[in-house]
């Protein structure tokens, strides 16, 4: 079975607002600082690609191995996409799988 590899683009870096100011210990940050918007890495035989966040990582897998396997979200307008996200509810951030 072969795989295909799959882009991982940051698109968007949320701030949550009240929620991080209620909920946020002083040393948080209120805005993800593992990535920057824009940055891209690519995932190889369906693996963390290297200097990515294990956290995220843990959270969009499942969307990469699908993607990298052929499969498709059929509510997405272009095949081969899927838009996932690191489920930080202080900070999250939203990614664009795209199948390579």
């Amino acid at each position: 079975m072969s795989f295909r590899n799959v882009k991982i683009t940051v698109i968007k870096k949320l701030e949550t607002g009240e929620i991080f100011e209620e909920y946020a210990g002083e040393q948080a940050k209120p805005s993800c600082a593992a990535v920057k918007v824009g940055d891209e890495f690519v995932s190889k035989n369906m693996s963390m690609p290297a200097g990515f966040c294990s956290w995220a990582w843990a959270d969009i897998q499942r969307d990469v191995v699908h993607i990298s396997l052929g499969g498709e979200f059929p509510w997405m307008k272009e095949k081969g996409v899927m838009i996932s996200c690191c489920t930080d509810g202080l900070r999250p951030v939203l990614f664009k799988l795209e199948r390579l």
